[in-house]
């Protein structure tokens, strides 16, 4: 693991080892925001980034960024928004409204999933326990520590990083590993 940046919100974190999850990614499913299930094996031969994201926060506007990411590399890379509240009630009341916050604002067009808790809770997304307890991702326990905390999870369904809300996701430190074949 390495740790970079300045406080915990830029810090990079990496699966220098390339440790498997020993609970297999393509096993979880998402909720969409319009309740449909996203089965996560759809994402096979595809990196996937996973974002925690709220509407009201100092870095909504890197909503903007991840739309230009997904467009960028649509043909590598799948986007996954997942709205929550979890920090100082900056996420607006219901799925609909986000959506429409997002499209309207944004031009957002990537996947959003129903809104729900990241941060370690009893109630947390299961994607995000996934993403957060070494148990099951092989490595990693750092959960999100703000809006637009960002993951990464390569082709083979192995997470790779751990980017904190203010690396930007056009950085050099996320694009340069979606690039990577």
């Amino acid at each position: 693991m390495r740790l970079s940046g300045s406080g915990s919100r830029g810090q990079v974190l990496e699966n220098k080892q390339a440790k498997p999850a020993t609970t297999p990614f393509y096993n979880l499913t998402g909720q969409l925001n319009n309740g449909q299930d996203l089965p996560f094996g759809n994402l096979k031969g595809k990196k996937v980034l996973l974002v925690n994201t709220a509407s009201n926060c100092g870095y909504t506007n890197q909503y903007e960024e991840l739309q230009q990411l997904s467009e960028q590399y649509a043909d590598q890379l799948v986007v996954l928004g997942f709205p929550a509240n979890d920090f100082a009630e900056q996420e607006k009341a219901n799925d609909h409204a986000i959506q429409e916050f997002c499209q309207v604002n944004f031009g957002v067009s990537f996947p959003l999933m129903k809104k729900s808790v990241v941060v370690k809770a009893n109630e947390q997304n299961p994607v995000y326990r996934w993403l957060s307890e070494t148990k099951q991702n092989g490595w990693n326990e750092q959960a999100p520590v703000w809006n637009f905390a960002k993951y990464l999870v390569d082709e083979n369904g192995r997470l790779t990083h751990y980017f904190g809300p203010a690396v930007s996701p056009l950085s050099d430190a996320v694009t340069q590993h979606i690039a990577r074949r």
